[in-house]
């Protein structure tokens, strides 16, 4: 698949007629001309909204491998990076998921992949998938970019022994493919925490959909995790959203969509795709009284950096 790969636009405000005017100052197009019109079109949506024309998004944690984009998958991507969304990372969790996070990786050059078992993905058999899911780590080609997303989740009935067994596995994995781990947690900060201490990783990595808890927070942070946050922060529901928005240095912090779920507000309910880390990151700049565009510029470049990524 081929997609505009630079286009230099100038706005001008004509304050007189109150109107912005897009004028074109150069163009290197690689691709279509509908690629090319859509993205002049939003970069017209842009300059309406305030924000910056060559603003770019990183999600960093997706599941575009999931059933639910089965039927629409490659017109959904094609959307998601003409809208400005110029990278993003999908997701393994289970021996089939990372397969197929893989799969696209190899597929779109924006896209980059992790592999791994997630907590809630293990079974009797849990040994001899992290096996198989190591083995793609010795092709360099794949473009995969850390472990994960593995952890503990105490919320459900998974047995807790299989649970950090496996985490502790795939941290030695992680260290010796040395990359960064993406973190799962829910229900069991303290023993996540305790793993982390005596498991050191090499290369750190990312706490995803953080849980609003200032203690892992805190401790990951020390840890020298990325703490990156996810739909819920803009949920009117969410308890600590804009202490937590502010408590997370911007050095360290990503966005994420983790879709098909967890849809922000203003399109909560609907399945999630990485369009969306947008309202994530507009939330986040609201909390801190930051512009779009600085949330946008380090939680990209963060990424970058966590996940080696040129």
């Amino acid at each position: 698949m081929q997609f505009v790969k630079m286009l230099k636009i100038r706005v001008i405000l004509d304050k007189r007629n109150k109107r912005n005017i897009i004028i074109l100052i150069s163009i290197k197009v690689r691709g279509s001309l509908k690629n090319f019109v859509t993205f002049a079109d939003v970069a017209l949506a842009k300059a309406k909204k305030g924000m910056s024309v060559n603003m770019e998004f990183f999600d960093s944690h997706a599941h575009l491998d999931d059933e639910k984009f089965d039927i629409d998958r490659e017109e959904v991507i094609t959307k998601i990076y003409n809208s400005g969304i110029t990278k993003f990372v999908s997701c393994g969790y289970s021996l089939e998921g990372s397969k197929k996070a893989v799969e696209l990786s190899r597929k779109y050059d924006f896209v980059y992949s992790t592999v791994g078992i997630s907590p809630n993905d293990l079974s009797t058999n849990w040994e001899d998938d992290v096996e198989k899911v190591s083995k793609f780590l010795e092709d360099k080609s794949n473009k995969i970019v850390a472990v994960g997303e593995i952890g503990l989740d105490y919320h459900y009935d998974t047995d807790k022994n299989w649970q950090k067994e496996a985490f502790i596995k795939q941290i030695e994995i992680a260290n010796k493919y040395n990359l960064p781990i993406v973190i799962h947690t829910r229900d069991a900060v303290m023993d996540t925490l305790d793993i982390l201490k005596q498991y050191p990783v090499k290369k750190r990595g990312v706490f995803h959909c953080c849980p609003f808890n200032r203690e892992l927070i805190k401790e990951g942070l020390k840890l020298g995790f990325y703490i990156s946050i996810a739909g819920p922060i803009t949920f009117k529901n969410s308890k600590n959203a804009e202490e937590i928005a502010k408590l997370i240095p911007l050095d360290k912090m990503l966005i994420e969509t983790d879709s098909p779920y967890l849809a922000p507000e203003p399109v909560r309910g609907t399945r999630n795709d990485p369009r969306n880390v947008k309202y994530i990151a507009k939330k986040i700049a609201d909390f801190r009284n930051e512009d779009v565009d600085v949330i946008a510029q380090s939680t990209y470049e963060n990424a970058k950096r966590i996940f080696g990524i040129d």
